[in-house]
């Protein structure tokens, strides 16, 4: 329900997930480990208490939203056609490559199908704001997470929350704010992680396990359990990885077996 609607949308998965109330989860494609952890966790308990969470299927942020949410109910919506990529929706053409123009378009829909947008570490000049600002527009409810002020990946959301978007820190506050629009209650039911398998075994790290570990670090502190199973590898690998980093000046300690990024 927006005054720019598409005339025809191509939908392939379940469409009963259409059904239920529907939040969107979009955020910073090099995202930190932090801004990767709060989005798996909102996106689970948002999926626990019955909604389903929309985004754009990036890397990062929105990736994180999406794998968590999968068993829950989660809906991507395509720049380009069903051709191109996997089971989602679009208004674009079965074949259709996605141009630049074509990704500022898409969110339109995001925030469309959506009760509210939560932003999860945004840039100062990143397409998720875009979809905040449309959101804005089309009368949703719009949301941003708190970030450390020291990270850019942050300035973008601070700066929602600075205009008035309603700050979140748990799924509750989500669900505070949407409960008189839905004119119902909501629960939360209690979901378990699942465990996350190590696909590596060689403790010697490579440029690409550096590379990933550097990327998923910020201001923010995170623990290292965190930064294993988000880089996907074994504690030995990140453990070394963290050494060169501490060895170069470049990581800060903190209790609780915290890091982060200088």
């Amino acid at each position: 329900m927006i005054d720019d609607a598409p005339p025809l949308i191509g939908v392939r998965g379940n469409p009963d997930v259409f059904v239920r109330p529907q939040i969107a989860i979009v955020g910073s494609r090099n995202a930190s480990a932090a801004g990767v952890k709060f989005a798996d966790r909102m996106a689970r308990d948002l999926g626990a208490a019955g909604i389903a969470v929309v985004s754009g299927l990036a890397r990062g942020i929105d990736a994180a939203a999406h794998r968590a949410s999968l068993q829950t109910g989660t809906i991507a919506v395509l720049a380009g056609g069903h051709d191109c990529i996997g089971a989602a929706i679009s208004e674009m053409p079965l074949a259709w490559e996605p141009r630049a123009h074509d990704f500022p378009r898409r969110n339109r829909l995001i925030s469309g199908l959506s009760i509210g947008v939560i932003i999860v570490e945004a840039a100062r000049r990143s397409g998720s704001l875009i979809t905040a600002r449309l959101a804005g527009e089309q009368g949703r409810e719009v949301f941003a997470v708190p970030g450390s002020p020291l990270d850019p990946r942050c300035e973008g959301a601070n700066g929602l929350l600075k205009q008035g978007a309603i700050p979140v820190t748990e799924a509750s506050d989500v669900i505070a704010a949407i409960e008189p629009i839905l004119g119902r209650g909501i629960q939360i039911a209690e979901v378990r992680e699942p465990a996350q398998d190590t696909l590596q075994k060689n403790a010697e790290p490579r440029a690409d396990d550096r590379n990933r570990i550097v990327s998923l670090l910020g201001p923010t502190p995170v623990s290292i359990d965190d930064l294993v199973r988000l880089a996907q590898t074994t504690p030995a690998i990140v453990r070394a990885a963290l050494l060169e980093l501490e060895i170069a000046g470049r990581i800060e300690h903190h209790g609780a077996g915290l890091v982060s990024l200088l």
